[in-house]
């Protein structure tokens, strides 16, 4: 379902509430009370066959009884009773629903009844948002269809996307500095799904960032909304909690240990030039940071204002662990600080200028100014704790304090932002004043840190190609169904050949004498493997001979290996030496994936790969591999040759592009061998559907 289909959702002209009562505590009641709290303007209708009003609204006894179709329909009723009413309200020519009531999909025994909903809303393309949600607010739109607790506030320039209700509650309740625009907590995402969400905010006046709260991964469409709010210039924050296991089968492949879901997700939104949140809390500071309109950073060069010694040292450990610069102020910069400073102070980065000045508004703006203006500095965090409760002379001084950042800030060349050190010591009216000053205020030191980081990064998503993965995911995920086989690896390296990919040389043989017969045609050094089907990891299994140079070798490994288990008897000529990696492609996540890394034996123990969203070419492979943190090896590193990074960029593109094209689930390749001149795949497993399975044999 597109954005533009939930405009009369969002803009309701009138409102129909199903199960309207004056029953207090019940979800129908409070949405009632909360059109009345916000001030909605519009027709407001109770649907309840038992009675003639509610709260002071005229009710009918059906939806079909409605006065007109209504824009915006509340459905507070026992899940039984549900898809009925949104049948009706679809034929009717309603905008669209929300549905307070749960007992869907999130228990085992409403599955069914979620279907008849689902049914009953794609025939007659009515969105819904829910069931078991709480519903949309929209500050600026003067409308609530929310069943909870809710009191209105400024709008803000953030918007929140959360299926889980009580976050969304939550934050509508924070006191600090936080305003929203849209609130959507969206529930079982039944019809509409988080992606609508994200495409239709992404075009709203007044929305600068939104939040995303996920508990499943938002599908393929999830594209469409990135690449929306790239084309808008809406920073997005992201919240992915729980994991989607991987099938058991893939699972056997090491790249399903490296690069499940999750980290999959991840990669789609690096891609998205979004940022990534570690909980609910950073969550929401992210995103009130990112809404504030900002210089752009020159670079990642900090600098911290504190008037604590303790402050700075935590400011600077966790810069380091951000992955921020704390440059050296220059001479000059030095100097004018100093003119500025008592003489206990220290002029360095971070910069404590002490308590001695606090409350001397001209001091702190020209010291804002000051450090904003030295060539080194991009960004300028001031740490601001401030008590609540502050009275007389005392807030006063507060006050001196904010007014000075805030001079400062306007005169500065670079952004200013504060945090407090504690997340309880940023005051709620005070950290709205600095937004409205266009400093963002963070709460908590190291979240503060973490915001100052992401508002230095460049949100670079690319709508094209974010657009291009999320049509690459709808074709794999288009493909027909049906059992997954693993190919064996001689079948797996054939298909991979005939496809243009570097595979060592080899060949399957009957006997003794047809191996013997390839080691002479392959040079006189070979390995010897057994092959089958439901052989993956064939070290663990004693099922493969490296090195062999005699016949006699040849003969006694051929004979060792038949004995193992079932299987075909590969040779193989041995690779030249050289970097070992993994490269595989894989449909397993919520966009089909390269994941690289170092190959063999490292693969699991070092945990270093780069997942890279598909398609993707030779350019975008290339920078991922760079990004390792194992890159070195391939540069040369300790004396060793550089690789044909080039080359081995070029093979994983081929790769990924085999994985579409054949409509595979994996293609493993571990290791590669990369050398000066070139790279060769010289191990493959391939997951395939059934189908493409019958055809390798």
């Amino acid at each position: 379902m597109s954005g533009s289909d939930l405009q009369r959702l969002f803009a309701p002209r009138s409102i129909a509430v199903v199960g309207a009562n004056d029953r207090p505590g019940s979800y129908a009641s409070q949405a009632l009370i909360n059109l009345d709290a916000i001030g909605y303007r519009g027709e407001v209708w109770g649907v309840n066959p038992n009675r003639t009003e509610a709260l002071g609204r005229p009710c009918v006894p059906t939806v079909d009884d409605l006065p007109e179709p209504a824009d915006a329909v509340i459905v507070a009723i026992p899940a039984p009773a549900v898809p009925a009413v949104i049948a009706q309200a679809g034929a009717r020519g309603c905008g669209g629903a929300v549905v307070f009531s749960a007992g869907f999909a999130e228990v085992s025994t409403g599955a069914d009844l979620q279907r008849e909903l689902v049914q009953a809303a794609e025939r007659h393309a009515f969105p819904v948002c829910g069931p078991n949600c709480n519903g949309i607010v929209s500050m600026p739109g003067r409308f609530v269809l929310w069943g909870d607790a809710f009191t209105p506030r400024e709008p803000g320039s953030v918007a929140l996307v959360s299926q889980s209700g009580n976050v969304a509650v939550n934050a509508l309740a924070t006191r600090r500095g936080l305003r929203f625009h849209t609130v959507v907590a969206s529930g079982n995402q039944a019809v509409v799904s988080a992606a609508d969400y994200l495409e239709h905010l992404a075009t709203q006046d007044g929305v600068r960032a939104i939040a995303l709260y996920l508990e499943d991964d938002g599908g393929a469409r999830l594209c469409d909304g990135l690449a929306a709010c790239a084309e808008n210039d809406i920073a997005v924050v992201v919240l992915k909690v729980g994991s989607s296991p991987a099938g058991a089968r893939a699972a056997a492949a090491h790249s399903a240990a490296l690069a499940g879901d999750q980290r999959v997700f991840r990669s789609l939104v690096t891609e998205a030039g979004a940022v990534w949140a570690q909980d609910v809390h950073e969550l929401l500071e992210l995103a009130k940071t990112l809404a504030v309109p900002r210089a752009p950073a020159r670079g990642r060069g900090l600098a911290i204002m504190t008037c604590s010694g303790g402050d700075s040292a935590q400011g600077a450990d966790e810069a380091v662990h951000c992955g921020l610069e704390l440059p050296e102020l220059t001479p000059a910069t030095c100097e004018r600080l100093r003119e500025l400073l008592p003489s206990a102070a220290t002029v360095a980065n971070p910069l404590d200028y002490t308590a001695m000045i606090w409350g001397e508004r001209s001091a702190l703006s020209e010291l804002v100014q000051t450090v904003g203006e030295d060539p080194a500095v991009d960004q300028l965090l001031v740490f601001y704790d401030e008590p609540a409760g502050l009275q007389g002379a005392v807030e006063e001084s507060w006050r001196a304090v904010r007014d000075g950042i805030i001079d400062g800030a306007a005169r500065s060349p670079v952004s200013t932002l504060v945090s407090s050190t504690l997340p309880e010591l940023l005051d709620d009216e005070s950290a709205w004043r600095f937004i409205e000053a266009g400093v963002p205020a963070a709460a908590g030191l190291r979240t503060g840190m973490a915001c100052a980081a992401a508002a230095m990064s460049p949100r670079a998503g690319d709508p094209a190609r974010l657009r291009a993965i999320g049509a690459t995911a709808a074709h794999s995920a288009g493909l027909p169904a049906g059992p997954l086989e693993w190919l064996p690896e001689h079948e797996a390296k054939r298909l991979l050949a005939a496809a243009g990919l570097s595979v060592v040389e080899g060949r399957v043989v009957a006997d003794e004498d047809e191996a013997c017969a390839a080691l002479e045609e392959f040079g006189g050094h070979v390995a010897l493997k057994l092959c089958a089907a439901s052989i993956q990891h064939k070290s663990e299994l004693g099922a493969v001979e490296l090195g062999l140079t005699t016949a006699e070798l040849v003969r006694a490994a051929y004979r060792r290996l038949r004995g193992v288990t079932d299987g075909e008897v590969l040779v193989e000529r041995m690779a030249q030496p050289g970097v070992e990696l993994l490269i595989a492609a894989r449909t397993d996540g919520i966009v089909p994936a390269l994941v690289l890394g170092l190959g063999g034996l490292w693969t699991e123990l070092l945990d270093d790969v780069a997942v890279v969203p598909l398609p993707a070419g030779a350019a975008r492979i290339e920078r991922a591999l760079r990004g390792l943190r194992a890159a070195a090896v391939l540069d040369g590193g300790r004396g060793r040759p550089r690789v044909d990074v080039v080359g081995v960029a070029g093979l994983a593109a081929r790769l990924g592009e085999v994985l579409i094209e054949q409509g595979l689930a994996l293609i493993e390749c571990n290791p590669v061998l990369v050398g000066p001149t070139g790279a060769v795949a010289v191990d493959a497993a391939i997951l395939a559907p059934a189908r493409v399975a019958s055809c390798t044999t």
